[in-house]
């Protein structure tokens, strides 16, 4: 019987078409009733701080909307919160719980900024604090690791991006994204035998860049949950100031390269990291790229760059799921965690 993470990895596709059905015309309504505002502030933690960084790109590329992560210890531990002059206020969280994103959003409030809260729970706090409330519609997700909810996270970024943009087309393009995650699915089921090769892997480089350095930390972050590998996730651009040194022969490097803008740059750096001799493991929607790898992952074509990173961390999860279960782990309780976590 498959665990309860393998089943809600499975399940992603039917939960963003879902997921578009309920709110995409919403989305649009919030986006229309928003007042006017300079840039974005987002509030997030572990996985919906990386969708919130996938926010970065998207909205910046797409719409010209700059994006800065809060830093939720400055509304509560030093009681020193920013002037938001100018700030659409968004906490993004799948439990809603946590107190310091929710002081993010109340402290937008109480300086008569605009709020917006995306969260899989309609009826939590982060909800009750803000004006907007975008749900995820992922269903209870029992397996302590997140995945659907990280894609259905993605997918909101990606909608408020394409009903901010002036540019026509995006809202076609995110239409494609249930598809092509469950061709990704369908793609991906050698990930299981080749995970027995890295059972006995003690750590690991994870490289993104642009739209992909959100999907290269998420990544990092389900091994580090699941099989307790010191995954550790970089942009290409930083890596190479300084990280590169410690790389030797035969190191594993997982990189994240679909088509696009940063390809060039991602396949420079696999042609540097061959020539160290690092084993590359190669995720990717490119026939070229993936000939490098000694374990391609390959994703579905056909979406472009900026939707890619919803295709991206699919063999991703497969990977860190696999690799658990070939160490002896249980994949849906991990060691010392828990679904909700509070932090202050």
């Amino acid at each position: 019987m498959s665990s309860l993470l393998e089943q809600e990895i499975r399940s992603q596709p039917e939960v963003l078409a879902g997921l578009l059905e309920h709110e995409s015309a919403r989305v649009g309504r919030i986006v229309a009733a928003l007042p006017e505002f300079q840039y974005a502030l987002i509030a997030a933690r572990g996985t919906s701080d990386h969708a919130a960084t996938f926010a970065k790109y998207a909205w910046a590329t797409a719409a010209g909307v700059p994006v800065a992560l809060a830093a939720p210890s400055l509304y509560t531990l030093y009681g020193a919160p920013p002037q938001m002059d100018g700030a659409l206020v968004v906490g993004v969280s799948q439990s809603g719980q946590s107190p310091d994103i929710v002081s993010v959003l109340e402290e937008g409030r109480r300086q008569g900024r605009p709020t917006l809260a995306v969260t899989n729970d309609g009826a939590s706090p982060l909800a009750a604090a803000a004006d907007h409330v975008i749900e995820l519609h992922a269903g209870r997700e029992q397996s302590v690791a997140a995945t659907k909810t990280y894609t259905s996270q993605l997918l909101v970024m990606a909608l408020l991006a394409a009903h901010m943009s002036p540019r026509s087309g995006l809202l076609e393009e995110v239409q494609q994204i249930p598809a092509a995650v469950a061709a990704t699915l369908a793609g991906s089921e050698h990930v299981r035998e080749a995970a027995e090769r890295y059972r006995y892997m003690e750590g690991c480089v994870v490289i993104g860049r642009g739209h992909n350095y959100a999907t290269a930390f998420e990544l990092a972050l389900k091994l580090k949950e699941l099989t307790y590998v010191m995954a550790i996730a970089y942009s290409s651009a930083d890596f190479r100031h300084g990280p590169i040194a410690t790389i030797d022969d035969g190191d594993p490097v997982i990189l994240v390269m679909p088509e696009g803008v940063t390809f060039d740059d991602m396949l420079d750096m696999a042609g540097v990291l061959r020539a160290r001799g690092a084993e590359l493991l190669v995720v990717s929607d490119s026939k070229r790229a993936l000939s490098l790898a000694w374990t391609p992952m390959p994703t579905a074509g056909g979406l472009p760059e900026w939707l890619s990173p919803l295709t991206a961390i699919v063999p991703g999860q497969l990977l860190s799921l696999h690799l658990a279960v070939a160490c002896g782990y249980d994949p849906d309780t991990p060691r010392g965690l828990s679904k909700v976590t509070q932090t202050y």
